[in-house]
């Protein structure tokens, strides 16, 4: 299969973006990645770099799409941001969100690893098929059946997270999928809650099957993101991955890995 990735990031209605995305691939695998820093200026934008910088390095030094070694980077990027807390001043609070995807073009798989609310969506023939499960206060409510996915979306308390990359007393809730097999014509979307949370999936899903390729769909949800979200909304982040057959007649855009910036 060929694959096509294109991103979108905006600072959206704050003063910066603190979300951060990038990818790796060779010969067999590409690494996706979207994570969503917190803890103001100088601190969430360096998690998620921290946090982008060392799950990529990790994966690029013993790529696999094996959950052990998915897991484990995540635990590496924890650890990685701790550390850089441990500097002190407006990094000491920092946290991040991350979610990340790993494709083997070798065997038509994919798996995904995240902790906190940045999700991932796996879409096949127009249908959402998997997504990822948050790790916060309204995704417990919601699996207590409290409320549905829609007012878990337009809850006061959405924002509340149990999980994210910066815990130093307690290691942070991490889940991993299992494999999952791949076919042409998926479509994978990796973003941060600026995303999901003004649109919901079914606005996700609409904007999809409106869409002939992955830069069509970008810009559909950046339009429908400045129409929806509300003044001073969130930082906006989406990595699309359109899957298609090697000798499919379509325009392919290259993938090329993101220099991560740790700064």
């Amino acid at each position: 299969m060929e694959i096509e990735i294109v991103t979108l990031s905006k600072q959206g209605g704050r003063p910066y973006n603190e979300d951060v995305h990038g990818h790796w691939h060779d010969d067999r695998f590409v690494a996706c990645l979207v994570a969503d820093g917190a803890g103001g200026h100088g601190g969430g934008d360096v998690a998620a770099a921290t946090t982008r910088s060392s799950v990529l390095g990790g994966f690029a030094a013993a790529p696999s799409i094996g959950s052990d070694a998915l897991r484990a980077l995540l635990e590496r990027a924890n650890l990685d941001v701790v550390a850089r807390q441990a500097e002190g001043g407006k990094l000491a609070a920092m946290r991040s969100t991350v979610v990340l995807a790993v494709i083997d073009l070798h065997d038509d798989q994919l798996a995904w690893a995240h902790s906190g609310d940045s999700r991932a969506y796996l879409f096949r023939a127009g249908a959402l098929v998997a997504r990822t499960t948050d790790h916060s206060l309204v995704q417990q409510m919601v699996a207590g059946g409290m409320i549905d996915e829609e007012g878990a979306r337009l809850h006061p308390q959405r924002n509340m997270l149990l999980s994210a990359l910066g815990s130093v007393d307690e290691a942070p809730e991490i889940s991993v999928s299992a494999s999952m097999p791949l076919a042409p014509g998926d479509v994978l979307l990796m973003c941060s809650d600026g995303v999901w949370e003004p649109l919901g999936d079914e606005c996700l899903l609409e904007t999809l099957q409106a869409s002939r390729n992955p830069s069509q769909w970008v810009e559909l949800l950046d339009q429908q993101i400045k129409v929806r979200a509300k003044p001073g909304h969130d930082n906006y982040t989406a990595l699309a991955v359109w899957l298609r057959e090697d000798d499919e007649d379509t325009r392919r855009m290259p993938v090329v890995a993101d220099q991560p910036d740790a700064s």
